[in-house]
């Protein structure tokens, strides 16, 4: 039984497709009517670059009340939501220090993409305000059941049975309000607010009337005092203030051209291994620069927040180390696919022949090396994130090993691990499909387009 060949409309609608991509990913889709911008796709010049790269913003936060009044537990629940608030920002390059003993709260933090006056007390201003903590039904906050004012403490514990839970204890009037939330609620679920974003969402196993709780799931030790210290923040008395005289312009460690400089080294050293492959390997070198442009332009739209499930993301020196060596992972793969490609016509095989038994030669190779790539990146994003499927899959290990949060080194295990993941799908499909589909032009049908000898 013959394999049904690709059609040769093929290669047109992958070519267009990765056109587009590439035009849209870098310079975004958008409207105006009048002064007002209406914004579809994000383009290049939407990335938050990190603090390395752009620069950025030191602040020095201060509870609005009172030192003696102010405990360890408060200022560790205050440093949470902050930490949230950028995480839930996607700024993965940030620094928050804990300064106990004067009760204050260093932050840094790099610039927005679109801050072009560099207002920094623009720029902090949101991370101070009093986090909102709200108890709703179900998993929207149509309904809110309870606030933070009525939560006494939060602390993580551990039951009999070894599990981390994180138990609450509520004032008298949230007692009574949480009793009827229960019973209101019994075998559902009530979620937990910080701000707008959803912290928790356990499911109500039995009528709660005694003014404590606590919510179960937890993986281990370090994720309960997390939710603990989040929940205590929404709760906290009081909300941090900014001093002004504190308040420092970071400069970029590259200095301001620098990222004007590796813009034009990296697309000059781009164009350059597209022309090499181009001459080493023809037409086979031709298809692996476009599969090569859609992997780069696939990468800058994730980073952007192009993509609807994708936001935007903190992109750090680092994370375009990753950008780098994903693309050399990519030039790898059609380097490898093509000498299998040339090796099959030097046996004496047939166009069709020849590139269905490069491709089916290959493939191993190039599996084996990027899912080891994969694996390596996930580790990386899950020992130096704070948050993710990753982070929470291997927090139980890296757990042992203490806190490890670095944004540099999670931007880099994130721009590997896509770029790596797209070049499978752009490296290894779409090359095939494409040289599949452009070998049934009847120009193309000779073994020279591809590095073979030329017919007679």
């Amino acid at each position: 039984m013959k394999a049904k060949k690709t059609g040769k409309w093929v290669f047109f609608v992958i070519f267009a497709l990765i056109l587009a991509l590439t035009y849209t990913a870098f310079f975004g889709v958008d409207s105006y009517y009048g002064d007002n911008r209406q914004l579809y796709f994000k383009g290049a010049s939407d990335i938050r670059w990190g603090i390395d790269i752009r620069g950025g913003v030191e602040a020095v936060f201060s509870p609005d009340i009172k030192s003696d009044d102010i405990s360890a537990s408060d200022m560790d629940s205050a440093k949470a939501i902050i930490e949230t608030r950028l995480i839930n920002n996607n700024i993965t390059d940030y620094e928050v220090f804990n300064d106990a003993d004067n009760h204050q709260i260093i932050v840094r933090f790099p610039w927005s993409a679109d801050e072009t006056d560099f207002d920094p007390a623009a720029a902090v201003a949101e991370l101070g305000e009093t986090a909102k903590l709200t108890f709703c039904e179900g998993t929207t906050k149509d309904t809110v059941l309870l606030e933070g004012k009525h939560i006494e403490s939060a602390k993580p514990s551990v039951l009999e049975d070894g599990s981390y839970v994180v138990s609450l204890k509520f004032n008298a009037e949230g007692t009574s309000k949480f009793a009827t939330a229960t019973q209101k609620n019994l075998n559902k679920t009530i979620s937990i607010w910080m701000d707008d974003v959803m912290i928790s969402s356990p499911t109500v196993n039995s009528v709660i009337t005694g003014g404590e709780a606590y919510i179960d799931g937890m993986a281990n030790a370090e994720e309960a005092t997390d939710l603990a210290n989040k929940i205590n923040a929404g709760a906290l008395p009081f909300s941090l203030t900014v001093d002004d005289s504190k308040l420092q312009i970071i400069s970029p460690t590259l200095g301001s051209d620098a990222l004007s400089v590796m813009l034009i080294a990296g697309s000059v050293a781009f164009g350059l291994i597209c022309l090499l492959m181009i001459v080493r390997y023809r037409l086979l070198g031709f298809i692996a620069s476009i599969s090569l442009l859609g992997q780069v332009a696939a990468m800058i739209a994730c980073i952007s927040g192009y993509f609807a499930n994708f936001s935007s993301f903190t992109l750090t020196i680092p994370g375009i180390a990753g950008i780098i060596l994903s693309i050399g992972v990519g030039v790898d793969a059609n380097v490898i696919a093509a000498e299998r490609i040339r090796e099959e016509f030097a046996k004496g095989k047939t166009i069709d022949g020849a590139i269905a038994a490069g491709y089916k030669n290959s493939i191993s190779a190039i599996v084996d090396g990027n899912v080891t790539i994969i694996i390596v990146s996930a580790v990386l994003m899950g020992a130096f994130g704070t948050s993710g499927i990753f982070y929470t899959l291997l927090s139980p290990i890296m757990s042992l090993f203490g806190t490890a949060i670095t944004g540099s080194i999670y931007s880099f295990g994130y721009t590997l691990i896509i770029g790596v993941i797209f070049n499978l799908i752009l490296g290894v499909l779409c090359s095939r499909w494409m040289i599949k589909s452009i070998s049934r032009f009847k120009i193309f049908r000779n073994p020279a387009w591809y590095g073979g000898v030329k017919n007679a």
